[in-house]
């Protein structure tokens, strides 16, 4: 593998550098965008039950916001509780987009290093053929050199596009996977708003 490294010239550590990077993000944001780890199962009904039994402490409150991200959207509404509807669910909005912030962590770099791979190993192929041309003298072409400025072009052409597809595979999934946990973090704190104010109803 070092001797493809070696053949491939200079312009491949910068590919090796993305992949590295790539790799460790792509492992973070699946141990971290765990279903069970964002929106727990019966983290609602449990919130509910300490609502319907006037539980509601400050310790509570902040337990419940340290447990999760929905656990955050949902402190948020049990600290307004006794506030007017719109004024509940403009909490729970101000609270979803800072987990939604939370939740696109590194998507935007593993979205750039799938767009730039392909241009990365572009650049290197622009080099192996300067460095083809580079060779021709006027007693005619090197065939070492001539070889050498081929393989340059060609490993970094391939390991660009190596590193670009399951990273762009990897960005789409996670766009979505976070797509679907904001719906449905959105949806909870829905009927928990509406439990609340059904109740004083």
């Amino acid at each position: 593998m070092l001797a493809i490294f070696q053949v491939a010239g200079w312009p491949i550590w910068l590919l090796l550098i993305a992949s590295v990077v790539a790799t460790a993000l792509i492992i973070e944001r699946l141990m971290y965008l765990r279903r069970s780890k964002i929106i727990p199962k019966k983290l609602l009904d449990e919130v509910v039950q300490v609502y319907r039994s006037n539980r509601i402490t400050p310790d509570i409150i902040d337990k419940l916001e340290k447990s999760s991200p929905l656990g955050i959207v949902l402190s948020a509404a049990l600290r307004n509780v006794d506030a007017p509807r719109e004024v509940m669910k403009e909490s729970i909005e101000e609270a979803g987009s800072g987990v939604a912030h939370t939740l696109e962590r590194f998507l935007t770099t593993l979205g750039t290093i799938a767009t730039l791979a392909p241009l990365m190993g572009l650049f290197g192929t622009v080099v192996g053929m300067i460095e083809i041309f580079g060779s021709q003298n006027a007693a005619g072409s090197n065939p070492a050199a001539l070889a050498h400025g081929i393989s340059v072009a060609l490993y970094n052409t391939g390991f660009g596009l190596a590193i670009a597809m399951p990273t762009l595979v990897f960005y789409r999934h996670f766009r979505a996977l976070v797509d679907s946990f904001i719906i449905d973090m959105e949806q909870q704190a829905v009927k928990f708003v509406d439990v609340v104010h059904s109740k004083r109803k």
